[in-house]
């Protein structure tokens, strides 16, 4: 199994199966991940993958530096981190709310 799905031809990025990746491709999967969600967050959209023509070279960068599994776990943090806004908020008013009843 590979960690990252980078062509044959780029040998100086590419990892061994079975090793782990290293804290340079820890980090360019990171970097190009950040660079994805700041494009999502301009153009508006919470869920990856629903902003159509939107962030296609970003999309591209971030697929390409990241493993699979590692994108659908982001994907899905991204998500439940924008629902927990939300309910933070809803909790927060409540938690107001009943200070002042008392």
């Amino acid at each position: 199994m590979r960690w990252f799905s980078w062509s044959s031809s780029s040998s100086s990025k590419s990892t061994d199966e079975g090793n782990p990746p290293s804290r340079q491709d820890r980090q360019k999967c990171w970097e190009t991940r950040d660079a994805y969600f700041t494009c999502l967050d301009r153009a508006g959209v919470i869920k990856p993958g629903d902003e159509g023509k939107q962030c296609v070279a970003e999309n591209a960068a971030y697929q390409e530096n990241c493993a699979k599994s590692w994108i659908d776990y982001f994907n899905k943090r991204r998500v439940l981190a924008e629902q927990q806004k939300g309910l933070l908020t809803t909790a927060n008013v409540q938690a107001q709310d009943a200070k002042r009843r008392l």
